[in-house]
């Protein structure tokens, strides 16, 4: 057996965004395209000449860590997709779950410009449309290839079509305390549902963290109600 102990993965930057926690999380990339992030690397990645060519791609693959998803012991060979409702287990390997043998993500991103000389941070990536929580490590990048990335035949199993839209009321008194383009992302996260799929009580409040507000809201039929604003302390 080959020596594999150099194989392990090196984390070369983290990604930030406004949206805090795991909770509103897009369930996959490219959901919430108005949710805007960046990725700052670590020192020794800094070097303009590794992204050398990288601005001729529109979109870029992220490979990163699950860094938030750990449990204890052995992960589990079966899951409960969100898809199904929670009440159906799949093979973990037939999923997209965190909870996996080897915790790496891979996400489908739009790039929207490099910063080679930024004052604080030398090279920085500003990307649209990820399904990263805030300081989650970033191990790989990789450009976008349609010719071979797009397969317009593929057959999408169990999740072949993709979950139904709520109507998101977000009042005009509470909208106003963002900018238009964040409204945009916050109407995208809210209208994909963030509660767990088993969760349909009218009258329970739930929150997200956003731009350094907790927005509560509750969730009536097919409609989400933004109910209030709370400014993190």
């Amino acid at each position: 057996m080959s020596n594999t102990s150099h194989l392990t993965p090196s984390i070369i930057g983290y990604y930030h965004t406004t949206l805090q926690g795991k909770f509103g999380l897009p369930r996959q990339s490219g959901i919430a395209p108005h949710l805007t992030g960046k990725i700052v690397f670590l020192p020794k990645y800094r070097d303009p000449s590794a992204f050398r060519g990288l601005d001729g791609f529109s979109h870029i693959w992220l490979l990163w860590l699950f860094s938030q998803s750990e449990r204890e012991g052995e992960p589990a060979l079966t899951v409960r997709p969100p898809k199904l409702g929670g009440n159906t287990r799949m093979g973990v390997f037939a999923t997209r779950s965190p909870f996996r043998p080897t915790p790496i993500g891979l996400s489908s991103v739009a790039l929207l410009r490099i910063d080679t000389n930024d004052e604080n941070d030398g090279v920085v990536l500003y990307v649209s449309g990820a399904d990263l929580a805030d300081g989650t490590p970033i191990i790989d990048i990789k450009p976008y290839l349609p010719f071979c990335d797009i397969h317009p035949d593929a057959k999408a199993g169990f999740t072949t079509t993709p979950p139904p839209r709520l109507s998101v009321h977000f009042p005009p008194h509470l909208s106003a305390l963002f900018s238009s383009e964040d409204v945009e992302a916050l109407i995208e996260i809210l209208s994909e549902d963030p509660r767990p799929g088993y969760h349909h009580d009218p009258t329970r409040t739930y929150a997200i963290t956003y731009g350094g507000y907790d927005i509560h809201f509750k969730v009536d039929g097919e409609t989400l109600i933004v109910t209030e604003l709370v400014p993190l302390s």
